[in-house]
């Protein structure tokens, strides 16, 4: 039990900042799909739930933090702005999971002023979604010969 706990809590912890980690970590670990769902899901709203409360004071502080001199509306940002603009809420959580992480998805909503509530509604269906799709689908994902190649 305590070495089933602590490939959980491991996959777990790694899933706060990558959410494809749980899917392939837990394949690995012979997890079942709902082993696979809930650790996925519950890595990735832990995060999400941090990132809502937090979201702003880490947007100001990093900015303190870093202070490069960035460019406002770099390639990726624009990218973020086309989405936020054709698909609002629903399109940056839907992302999250595959092309933004936990924790910059949370960060995109928070910083656009969306209340904490429809950031947690919306990820959780998100990570819902992605997760039971990537945990009934990963097996047959590792058998495309790239991802076999690099799973070996």
């Amino acid at each position: 039990m305590s070495e089933y706990l602590i490939t959980f809590l491991g996959i777990y912890f790694l899933c706060l900042f990558k959410f494809i980690a749980g899917p392939l970590l837990g394949y690995a670990a012979g997890f079942g799909l709902w082993e696979i769902v809930a650790v996925t899901v519950s890595g990735m709203m832990t995060s999400v739930v941090l990132f809502s409360f937090l979201g702003e004071w880490f947007k100001k502080n990093w900015v303190l933090i870093t202070r490069k001199k960035s460019k406002k509306f770099s390639k990726k940002t624009r990218s973020i702005i086309k989405v936020w603009h054709k698909f609002g809420v629903w399109g940056i959580a839907f992302l999250t999971p595959v092309i933004l992480t936990p924790i910059g998805g949370t960060v995109v909503l928070t910083s656009f002023g969306i209340d904490k509530k429809k950031i947690l509604i919306a990820m959780l269906i998100s990570s819902l979604f992605w997760a039971t799709l990537f945990g009934l689908s990963i097996e047959k994902l590792l058998e495309i010969p790239f991802l076999k190649k690099m799973w070996t």
